[in-house]
């Protein structure tokens, strides 16, 4: 039923100034539309709609993610822009906070401005 139609992925922020830098000028997506209510960005045909909410205590778990294809690449370039990579005392992660799963796939995780988990995974 749905499987056709397109994907909208929901984020929250208390501090939509600093999401709206995060979001637009560090991780580099297409700003849509800024509202009272909501910053829109796009993130490659997918849109991401971050609330604005008064209070929020972010998950504990990942909340948004993306497929990369080279994600060495992709962590140093977030490390230059002063993005912080999560280390897991129960996870082998290298210096730069990837882990390899046992398959081969590789995952990294950071959070936003707001303490959202976020992640890169490049599949093997």
């Amino acid at each position: 039923m749905l499987s056709d139609s397109k994907l909208v992925a929901f984020i929250a922020t208390n501090n939509p100034e600093k999401a709206k830098i995060f979001y637009g000028e560090t991780l580099g997506l297409e700003e849509v539309e800024i509202t009272p209510y909501a910053l829109i960005f796009n993130a490659n045909n997918t849109t991401i709609r971050i609330q604005i909410v008064e209070s929020l205590t972010p998950p504990s778990h990942t909340v948004l993610g993306w497929e990369v294809s080279d994600i060495d690449t992709t962590v140093q370039s977030l490390i230059a822009k002063q993005v912080s990579f999560q280390f897991f005392d129960s996870l082998p992660q290298d210096e730069f906070g990837i882990w390899t799963t046992p398959v081969g796939t590789k995952v990294a995780w950071f959070k936003d401005t707001d303490g959202n988990t976020l992640s890169l995974t490049q599949y093997t």
